[in-house]
């Protein structure tokens, strides 16, 4: 192996690593993005949702967490947009949850 061979391959060693330690920063800074998006709905929820909401919310979150994550996504979005003049308690969770929750199918069984 040649000086220009052994130089060849520690500069595209050299360019692989730094592709990778590029690609750990992005994804690094996604994390933090993904947190502090997180963070701040938090703050908004907890801003607009009455403590046994926010408990019921948590509960659904272990369930079912789509369904969470867009109810959580509809509160943030009529809290910025205004329309929520107090704090939502638990009776008015369940009816927005009812609102937004999928038509459940009814399934019958019929014997011959």
């Amino acid at each position: 192996m040649g000086d220009d061979e052994l130089s060849e391959i520690r500069k595209r060693r050299m360019a692989q690593l730094q592709q990778q330690a590029g690609d750990q920063q992005a994804m690094q800074e996604e994390v933090e993005r993904q947190q502090r998006l997180k963070s701040q709905i938090q703050m908004v929820l907890m801003q607009v949702l009455e403590p046994d909401a926010r408990e019921r919310l948590n509960t659904i979150r272990l369930t079912k967490p789509d369904f969470a994550s867009a109810v959580e996504q509809q509160l943030v979005m009529l809290a910025q947009s205004g329309r929520l003049r107090q704090k939502i308690t638990d009776a008015q969770l369940k009816d927005l949850l009812r609102q937004l929750a999928p038509a459940k199918r009814d399934y019958s069984i019929t014997r011959k």
